[in-house]
């Protein structure tokens, strides 16, 4: 598990920064970040070490500030299933501040050295108490989150192997890129595929379908989308 550490002047404005572009924290006036901010703790992880496990007590919600953060579900067996790739920027677990017996559903684990900010859930609840803008927000986070789950499940079950990976390469790219797009796939096969509900063995597969097509070029440094506009159209027609 992470150690902890309180944040320095420095810190805190810089997570101050953070806080400012973040719908949980963005309707908050300048005492209720404050408040929430002295009592922030920072969080330094290395490649596969965990923040925390599923099923522990939870007291916190989190920010990545850098690197990134694998959220998986174990099953009695100990077979893992991811559930969401966190990337800086992203807040999560918000969910348990609303759970009468808050544990956390999912064990968090550092796919890269990564930095994260972890808040205080009871602090920040006892402010959504003052703030119907607070609350607003957090409901509008949480319908969105909702919404993606909704998509995600549509994705994994009534699609086939190839519009999913063709789905997850296009969400590595801006949604206004049209022309040819280089993605850094610098998390594992094994990681991507549980994510995507297909084995190993299948996303190769797809990979290799995808570079025969000429949709994709691989290289030692990654990834190049030839033509993202073209694998929209790809993913949209039904060939994938």
């Amino acid at each position: 598990m992470s150690n902890r550490i309180q944040l320095s002047d420095q810190a805190r404005n810089d997570a101050l920064v953070f806080m400012r572009e973040s719908i949980l924290f963005q309707k908050l006036d300048e005492g209720q970040l404050d408040t929430i901010v002295q009592s922030t703790q920072a969080a330094s992880l290395d490649e596969g070490q965990v923040l925390f496990e599923q099923e522990r007590p939870a007291s916190e919600i989190f920010m990545l500030e850098s690197g990134q953060i694998k959220l998986a579900r174990l099953s009695p067996e100990g077979h893992e299933k991811v559930i969401d790739l966190i990337t800086p920027g992203s807040t999560f677990a918000e969910a348990i501040m609303f759970s009468l017996q808050p544990l956390y559903p999912v064990t968090a684990t550092a796919l890269q050295a990564s930095q994260v900010l972890c808040f205080d859930a009871g602090i920040y609840t006892d402010i959504l108490h003052q703030s119907t803008e607070a609350c607003f927000s957090i409901m509008a986070q949480m319908s969105r989150r909702l919404h993606w789950q909704i998509a995600e499940i549509d994705r994994l079950t009534l699609h086939n192997a190839t519009f999913r990976v063709v789905a997850y390469l296009l969400d590595q790219v801006p949604s206004t890129d049209r022309g040819a797009s280089r993605v850094q796939l610098n998390i594992p096969k094994h990681v991507i595929a549980s994510r995507l509900s297909i084995t190993p063995e299948t996303l190769s597969r797809t990979f290799s379908k995808l570079n025969r097509d000429g949709l994709i070029d691989i290289d030692d440094s990654g990834m190049v989308l030839r033509d993202v506009g073209q694998l929209r159209n790809y993913a949209r027609g039904g060939n994938a």
